[in-house]
């Protein structure tokens, strides 16, 4: 992050000026990508969330065996578990995460498309909700990653180094068997972490969502 902020502005140097607004800049970028979790929320979601599964739907079904598989790999030691997701409609975040707490697995972070509301976008950040930085979601290319990308991929490697579970979703709901560009770019940030040694090893986690009627 300290290389991509000082080639931003090579002459500027190490002065105090510089570096503070190299600080607002940063935490102006991580602001974009995540906030700080609301156990409130999460408790109350929690608390709500089976009672809006039992509207939406008559069942919802899991395969215990591979689930099994699930649980045994969230024991391994210091290798976080990267659930790579079809995607069929926008719930299928806030199911995934209910179903890993009710599983103890953990709370995951979520990779979130573009939401138009910034108030739905705060809430859904203190549930888990991650975002790429307003600088990423318009240019996807190496080239153009600047500060934006140094600190997403900062932040990816903490996610991965303290074992959170991470969901990334594959596909945008309405486009299916094809991968979106957001989807690559979250992938780029876990194979630099693995490239770097931020982290030994990842387990990926193919995860198929379907149903009967998409809500």
């Amino acid at each position: 992050v300290q290389d991509a902020a000082s080639s931003q502005d090579p002459r500027s140097g190490g002065d105090e000026g510089s570096q503070r607004c190299w600080k607002e800049e940063i935490c102006q970028i991580l602001g974009e990508i995540q906030a700080p979790l609301s156990p409130l929320l999460l408790r109350l979601c929690h608390w709500l969330l089976p009672k809006l599964l039992t509207r939406l739907f008559l069942s919802v079904q899991l395969h215990w065996g591979q689930l099994e598989m699930v649980l045994q790999a969230a024991r391994t030691p210091e290798v976080p578990l990267v659930f790579l997701c079809s995607h069929r409609s926008q719930v299928d975040g806030l199911l995934l995460s209910f179903i890993l707490l009710s599983q103890r697995i953990g709370l995951p972070r979520v990779t979130v498309g573009t939401w138009p509301s910034p108030c739905l976008r705060s809430l859904l950040q203190r549930l888990g909700g991650i975002f790429l930085p307003s600088g990423m979601a318009q240019t996807l290319s190496d080239q153009d990653e600047g500060l934006p990308g140094a600190v997403l991929d900062a932040y990816i490697q903490e996610v991965l180094q303290s074992r959170q579970p991470l969901i990334l979703f594959l596909e945008e709901p309405l486009v299916s068997l094809h991968l979106a560009d957001p989807a690559r770019c979250w992938l780029l940030r876990v194979l630099r972490a693995l490239r770097d040694g931020a982290v030994p090893d990842v387990l990926i986690v193919p995860v198929g969502i379907a149903y009967d009627v998409a809500p």
